[in-house]
């Protein structure tokens, strides 16, 4: 005798392939959407808080506690999308050195394909020392000391300037692109802007002469 004719449920109830299995699924369906989106707000909330908060105050004292409470947010809400606060110093600073990232590959000359190699690494050094004076607490959460030559970013920035390096037929590129790439550490550019008084045109005004250096003309 079957279990539909003993009276109980058939075994294809608690299978989702089953006849009344199919019926069932959808009832968890409607929640994976509003998840989603919970997700996405708590996300939109966690960096909004953790900008004002980096923009505000010394990174140094930006806690997982301050952001959590900052953006109103469970701590278990905020350490599912990050692990920490450079973290999401990272994913802040990602979005302004996305947008340099692709005029670097795609924007006009200087700055982009076009030019003669040191023009483009000093269009480069420029646009960097904006990124840095626009969002300096940003970039000393998320790249100070080590962490600065893990981020993808950097990896970036190291392929771009080995290019120009190579293209201008400097002597050993590749010993040379950290050494190329350091006055843009964000804890020096703080030191010279905020502790030795360097107007930004001044710091400028010596990267450019440096790129010119390194990278002869013709």
């Amino acid at each position: 005798m079957s279990d539909e004719q003993r009276g109980r449920p058939s075994a294809s109830v608690h299978r989702v392939g089953g006849p009344l299995g199919d019926l069932q699924a959808p009832q968890d369906n409607p929640a994976t959407p509003r998840r989603r989106a919970d997700a996405v707000r708590n996300r939109a909330q966690i960096l909004a808080a953790a900008e004002q908060l980096f923009t505000e105050h010394d990174p140094r004292t930006i806690t997982m506690d301050r952001i959590a409470k900052a953006a109103g947010v469970g701590r278990a809400t905020l350490y599912r999308s990050f692990p920490d606060p450079s973290s999401v110093a990272v994913a802040l600073l990602d979005e302004h050195e996305r947008r340099l990232q692709g005029q670097l590959i795609y924007g006009p000359p200087p700055l982009g394909p076009g030019a003669p190699p040191a023009e483009r690494l000093s269009a480069f050094y420029l646009a960097m020392l904006d990124l840095l004076e626009r969002h300096l607490p940003l970039a000393l959460g998320a790249e100070v000391g080590p962490d600065r030559y893990t981020t993808g970013a950097y990896g970036f920035w190291r392929v771009h300037v080995r290019t120009l390096l190579v293209e201008g037929r400097v002597s050993d590129p590749d010993a040379l692109i950290d050494i190329v790439l350091s006055p843009l550490a964000p804890e020096l550019f703080r030191f010279q802007r905020h502790g030795m008084g360097l107007s930004r045109d001044r710091i400028a005004s010596s990267l450019t002469g440096l790129a010119r250096r390194l990278i002869p003309p013709g």
